[in-house]
């Protein structure tokens, strides 16, 4: 149901229309409303979250008014070029493109614009004035948060926040509702908050069960995307898989030797930096694994740059920001680039432009315990490589039986455009490469 003013002045009504997003989507998904009607909005100011190619992106208002009518409501999945929002022009107008500029959505920037976030980011926020302070803290926050608060009814102005920037993230709100009141559980993938389903307690066997004996959740955002991404990589590409265990002895020595330099102060080495590295080197020799099959064309299509993807877990589900030129950073950068990006994504403050564009991509399967896996190659790309757990295991060593740290690497691939052969080579010098770190020197 549409939400709409008793009454309106249909000479003087303004129509924002969902704008076309730059990433190539015929939609969106409405995540949530900043305003209600009867509301007055200033131009440039947020009025709702959308989500679209798994980013969940800030809507400004192009102009200045009384919302007299939102026509969706959240959940919802919007066309692009189809009424969001109809807003009376009662206040000054600022024309879009006033000053020479045209108001450009939240997390994208104007066509053609390729500045890194690395180069990006702020250094010194600058102070607001009193009277701006409550909206420049609540658009310091991710979207989530924004929704939670709203849905819980708590004042992001009174929540300090942990996120990038200081921005208020999920777990800041959800730290911020007092023990007594009840929570909602909230599931960002799949819909809005609801309240705990009442359980009834067994006196004979001790155990809290759920009331009901199914649940069922819509399959929305995050978890809609993904699946159709996944559906669309196991329907139209042949892909294929080979493995290899290796002795990762050398690489955790030389992390830990790294980590008490001067160089690597304040940052978190982690082995993934490394094989990152190393997967980069590898990329450099063998460049047909960094391209993608566009069936349209019917052509291989070979990238002499890498935009690497990195696989981040989140609350939404599971993202996949890339590193932007990422052929060009040092094993520091690399280090400083992958804790940001995975801070970001987690925090829901990854844009469209982290998103999209991935040539090569690295999930590391081994935080959660596990040995191997099988990945589906991202759509768009030839290949992805698993990083597994990195245990003490026995191994031989020098013709002796000893104890070394060990891991196993996998790399799932497009068997169209990439051969068993490529593939094995690819992975036997990343392999080599972590087993011998110190070769990497030869390759930067």
């Amino acid at each position: 149901m549409q939400d709409r003013a008793p009454e309106e002045d249909q000479g003087n009504i303004l129509e924002f229309r969902l704008p076309d997003l730059g990433e190539g989507l015929a939609d969106a998904e409405l995540v949530s409303w900043s305003v209600g009607v009867g509301d007055t909005v200033q131009l440039n100011q947020t009025i709702a979250d959308v989500e679209t190619a798994k980013a969940v992106v800030s809507l400004p208002s192009p102009f200045s008014g009384t919302v007299i009518e939102l026509l969706a409501q959240p959940g919802e999945t919007v066309a692009v070029g189809a009424p969001l929002i109809r807003v009376r022009n009662d206040l000054p107008v600022a024309p879009e493109g006033a000053n020479g500029r045209t108001a450009v959505l939240v997390g994208y920037g104007p066509e053609g614009e390729t500045v890194s976030r690395r180069r990006g980011r702020p250094t010194e926020p600058t102070a607001p004035s009193p009277a701006a302070e409550p909206e420049m803290r609540r658009a310091a926050a991710t979207p989530g948060a924004r929704k939670l608060a709203k849905e819980l009814g708590i004042d992001l102005w009174y929540v300090a926040g942990s996120g990038p920037d200081g921005a208020v993230t999920v777990e800041d709100v959800r730290g911020a509702v007092p023990v007594s009141q009840p929570r909602a559980l909230v599931n960002h993938t799949e819909g809005p908050a609801t309240l705990p389903t009442p359980s009834v307690t067994d006196p004979n066997a001790g155990v809290v069960r759920p009331a009901s004996r199914e649940e069922r959740t819509s399959i929305s955002g995050i978890r809609k995307r993904t699946a159709a991404a996944m559906v669309a990589s196991a329907r139209t590409i042949p892909q294929a898989s080979t493995f290899v265990t290796i002795d990762f002895t050398a690489s955790m020595e030389l992390l830990d030797h790294l980590r008490t330099t001067k160089s690597f102060e304040g940052l978190t080495l982690t082995p993934l930096a490394l094989v990152a590295k190393s997967v980069l080197a590898a990329l450099a020799e063998y460049p047909g694994i960094n391209a993608f099959w566009d069936e349209a064309n019917q052509e291989i299509v070979t990238k002499h740059y890498v935009n690497l993807g990195i696989a981040v877990a989140t609350e939404r589900g599971l993202l996949v920001p890339n590193l932007k030129e990422a052929q060009a950073l040092s094993l520091r950068d690399l280090c400083r680039e992958i804790g940001w990006l995975a801070e970001t994504a987690r925090s829901g403050g990854a844009t469209p432009t982290d998103l999209r564009g991935g040539t090569f991509t690295i999930t590391n399967v081994g935080v959660f315990g596990v040995d191997a896996g099988v990945p589906l190659v991202n759509p768009g790309e030839a290949a992805i490589l698993c990083l597994g757990s990195i245990r003490k295991r026995p191994w031989v060593f020098r013709d002796e039986l000893a104890i070394r740290w060990v891991t196993t690497i996998g790399i799932s691939f497009d068997h169209r455009m990439i051969d068993g052969e490529l593939a094995s080579r690819f992975l036997a010098t990343v392999a080599g490469l972590l087993e011998d770190p110190l070769t990497l020197l030869s390759r930067m």
